[in-house]
């Protein structure tokens, strides 16, 4: 009996039969076991943020993360590779801001807003300007001229409804737009927290200082405004230069469609304030953890798989534009057919369609098996926006789709997004571990997909596309705009 079997098998290799490969349900029960018994993630993060700190990108300590990066994805036995790029960085040093009455000025706690110039010092009148939209400057034409404007980073209580969420980096560029010589941003967070982050909506240095000051005093600022003239005094001294930073980027190889590639990403780069553990230790390190995993299983899916982590994205969303622009110029960007972007992600009850309602049924569908793994922390929720300031932006100008985990994280954590208070100790075990769960079983339903839930669009498609979610503006002041009109 045993020459007819090994017949048989001798028959099944030489006429290139395979052993049967692992339904969906069944890698996904696979995926699931392998993430709650072996997970990670935290632990690495706590690791990094112990022995590196924060994560500036072209600092000693941005390129330390790249290469505990890059070894960690090594030791999975994946393929990986550095992306390395040149730019123009930005780094903080000192500041001091006074405000008062003229002849009067006292010192306010403060912090520089990335790409503020290199030497900055300039006294001038304080002119609020509310939420610092366009309306409030058509409301008060040439208030700024010479002076300083105080905007709110957020859009404060009672603005007229319809009224844009602009970004820090675009209220900064409408003040220069308007004469201003110096803002000052009020931050949104309770108990005196700093924010920093650029505000600059090209990456490069911006031609007035730029500050953001805590919410009390703030709005004691504001109050103090309509009752008599207030002035500042701002100095303060930065670095600016080109520094060389490097993306990193592990692949496992499509087994029916190698051309064609499903990118997970997460900016591995963080402000220098703290260990930037929430933004964005918690998005790339789930990244690193899902890559493990699938190196773990020995996951094959149909299309290529690229785990990512992008440098640069605090500064202008620098890696990710690197990326794209050398995909665009050795001819590969076609082969880039969907992107994952984790940024400040965890805990998923769902995922996004990136703008792109055509994939909604796919989202649903995959969410119903996820579900059939754990229905109470997935609830299959399905969002349908599409917005900038992340490393899916790049992608997303190129016509590419997009999703995102729809994410529930403690809301406490949000107070110390960029702030001096963003460490280890927010992060929440069992949300990285749903994360890791969750977004590796919709990444591989990507890249193992028949048919992609949405298609790259065309130029003309694309301009249609930013236009109907409102962001042409946005993109026209950040210069990212390419269509003439």
């Amino acid at each position: 009996m045993k020459k007819p079997i090994i017949l048989l098998f001798a028959l099944a290799v030489v006429s290139g039969c395979s052993p049967k490969k692992d339904d969906q349900a069944t890698v996904f029960k696979k995926i699931n076991e392998e993430v709650l018994a072996n997970s990670r993630a935290y632990e690495t993060l706590e690791e990094a943020t112990k022995t590196i700190g924060h994560r500036l990108t072209g600092s000693e300590e941005g390129a330390k993360a790249e290469e505990y990066t890059y070894n960690l994805l090594k030791s999975y036995g994946l393929q990986v590779a550095y992306q390395p790029f040149e730019v123009e960085s930005w780094s903080r040093g000192d500041i001091e801001v006074q405000i008062g009455s003229q002849g009067s000025l006292a010192p306010m706690p403060a912090v520089t807003l990335a790409h503020s110039p290199v030497e900055a010092e300039i006294t001038a009148e304080i002119v609020d300007m509310g939420n610092g939209v366009d309306a409030d400057y058509e409301a008060k034409p040439g208030a700024v001229e010479g002076k300083i404007a105080l905007v709110y980073i957020g859009t404060l209580p009672n603005s007229p409804e319809g009224t844009p969420g602009l970004h820090r980096s675009e209220k900064t560029a409408l003040a220069i737009k308007h004469g201003a010589i110096g803002i000052i941003i009020i931050n949104q967070v309770d108990g005196g927290v700093l924010l920093t982050g650029t505000a600059s909506v090209t990456g490069s240095l911006i031609s007035i200082p730029a500050v953001c000051i805590g919410k009390e005093d703030g709005l004691a600022l504001k109050e103090t405004l309509t009752k008599s003239r207030q002035f500042a005094s701002i100095k303060m001294t930065n670095k600016s230069g080109l520094i060389k930073a490097r993306n990193v980027i592990a692949t496992i190889k499509g087994s029916e469609l190698p051309n064609e590639k499903v990118i997970v990403g997460g900016h591995l780069d963080s402000w220098d304030l703290a260990t930037g553990a929430i933004d964005n230790g918690i998005g790339s390190f789930a990244v690193l953890d899902m890559a493990r995993t699938f190196a773990a299983l020995n996951l094959k899916p149909k299309r290529t798989v690229q785990f990512v982590m992008f440098m640069g994205e605090e500064e202008g969303l620098l890696g990710s534009r690197h990326m794209v622009n050398q995909a665009i110029e050795n001819g590969t960007i076609d082969q880039i057919k969907y992107i994952m972007n984790q940024d400040m992600s965890g805990n998923p009850a769902g995922f996004g369609t990136g703008g792109r309602p055509e994939a909604e049924p796919f989202f649903k569908q995959i969410g119903k098996e996820i579900m059939a793994i754990d229905s109470t922390t997935y609830k299959n929720v399905v969002s349908n926006g599409a917005g900038l300031h992340s490393d899916h932006q790049p992608f997303m100008l190129q016509g590419i789709p997009y999703t995102s985990p729809a994410s529930r994280l403690d809301r406490a954590i949000y107070g110390c997004y960029h702030s001096d208070c963003d460490d280890f100790d927010l992060v929440n075990k069992e949300h990285m571990v749903n994360n890791v769960r969750f977004s590796s079983m919709m990444l591989y339903a990507l890249a193992d997909a028949d048919t992609l839930p949405a298609q790259k669009l065309t130029d003309a498609e694309t301009k249609a596309f930013l236009e109907r979610h409102n962001l042409k503006l946005k993109l026209q002041i950040g210069g990212d705009w390419r269509w003439d009109d």
